[in-house]
């Protein structure tokens, strides 16, 4: 009996996906930025040099051009490392763009302070609604066409009828007047003025959390989260 159970168990270890490494990270973004700028590695490796070589420079007239060489490399590499972050970043965000479900990618690589439930409302034209709680209130967010607003509007009166008195948000991804784009959407919800406490925020979740959502497919790949790596 207990040779079955942990056969199962193991079993159910091989089956699981395993975490991603930090390396394989890097790959994936790599073949983004590469596939996207094609010089991104070029001007990375241009920063590095430039901060190396400024910080050699200096300790040449200070008489320390080796000390100095040593404590610019880190820099350079910070530097180097950051530009190439940028350069992820919008590799990842032209990666989905236009896809279906990309604005709901999007919102769930948020990890602090916000929770998603994609497709909350969906129409027959592929226009959809995401629905973010933080403490901001409730935060609805519609991406697609000219019927989501319609949708936005379906969903505002559902939870005004489950969260009554809770602030509810109305967020249209696009590149249209009074729209945003998908690549300033995080930014565009974590500038948005908080209006719950920890405990309200905690209230508002456990009464939405019976009403679900819908299941979509959403676009694969790297998606970033503030100035980190991209992660799967």
């Amino acid at each position: 009996m207990f040779g079955r159970k942990k056969k199962k168990e193991a079993q159910a270890k091989a089956g699981a996906p395993g975490k991603q490494s930090q390396l394989a990270v890097v790959k994936d973004a790599y073949r983004l930025v590469k596939k996207d700028s094609p010089l991104a590695v070029f001007w990375c490796l241009l920063v590095f040099v430039l901060i190396l070589t400024f910080g050699v420079i200096i300790g040449y007239n200070l008489d320390h051009p080796i000390y100095a060489g040593f404590l610019s490399l880190p820099l350079a590499f910070l530097a180097a490392f950051f530009l190439f972050t940028r350069y992820a970043n919008t590799a990842a965000f032209s990666s989905i763009e236009g896809q279906i479900g990309a604005g709901a990618s999007v919102l769930m690589s948020m990890r602090r302070g916000f929770l998603t439930t994609p497709a909350v409302n969906v129409n027959r034209n592929q226009d959809m609604v995401h629905r973010v709680s933080g403490k901001a209130g409730i935060i609805l967010v519609g991406e697609g066409g000219f019927g989501v607003k319609s949708l936005i509007l379906d969903e505002k009166r559902k939870m005004e009828r489950f969260l009554s008195g809770v602030p509810v948000t109305e967020v249209i991804v696009g590149d249209g007047e009074g729209q945003v784009s998908i690549r300033k959407l995080q930014k565009h919800l974590k500038k948005l003025p908080k209006k719950l406490s920890t405990v309200q925020l905690r209230e508002v979740r456990a009464r939405v959390k019976s009403v679900g959502g819908l299941n979509i497919p959403m676009p694969k790949g790297p998606m970033p989260t503030n100035i980190r790596m991209p992660r799967r």
